[in-house]
């Protein structure tokens, strides 16, 4: 395959990339990086560091193209949640983010347009772990994809097959019964 040859389909593009075939990676590397990119810079946020991750997110696809199962998902939206899974890897990474979080400044809107942009203290997401492993597991399943993993309610509803109402409505019914949780164990704090 020379560089100026263009894919016919996805499929062959896989093809080629499970068989390690370097212009196959630079075409996708042309053809996605930008997309992949506009991703990282919105959880980074950080333009020195964004690099990094691309690259850290780009070695990743490369040495796990063998795990891509199209029947999943697109290739696109495989290899977004790898860029999204190494760029929050790379906040949790740095401890200093953690403890300059300005927690007063963070809104529902920034929570619920995806809640991987704030990252959690290790403290806070285990006890919000436990919470949410208490729902029943359509709703448990939804709430991991959507706010640990970084999932967008469409690449939720994708990646379980779902239509995308039924996703929102079960997310925020989820939403709902975690804040009754909530208002629980804080009225219980405030007794005690």
């Amino acid at each position: 395959m020379n560089r100026k040859s263009t894919f016919i389909c996805e499929n062959e593009l896989v093809s080629l990339l499970k068989a390690n075939d370097k212009a196959a990676f630079e075409y996708l590397y042309d053809h996605y990086a930008a997309g992949l990119f506009g991703t990282a810079c919105r959880i980074i946020r950080d333009d020195n560091k964004v690099d990094d991750v691309m690259q850290d997110a780009f070695l990743k696809i490369w040495k796990k193209i063998a795990c891509y199962d199209p029947d999943r998902g697109t290739l696109f939206t495989w290899m977004l949640n790898i860029t999204r899974h190494t760029a929050i890897d790379s906040l949790r990474a740095d401890a200093k983010f953690e403890s300059n979080i300005d927690w007063d400044s963070v809104s529902e809107s920034d929570l619920n347009a995806g809640a991987t942009l704030v990252p959690l203290t290790s403290a806070i997401a285990t006890d919000l772990k436990s919470f949410v492993d208490k729902l029943i597991p359509e709703r448990k399943q939804l709430i991991e994809l959507v706010y640990f993993d970084g999932y967008t309610h469409e690449e939720a509803s994708e990646y379980l097959k779902l239509p995308l109402g039924t996703v929102k409505s079960r997310v925020r019914k989820a939403l709902s019964e975690l804040r009754q949780v909530f208002d629980i164990a804080d009225n219980q704090v405030q007794a005690a």
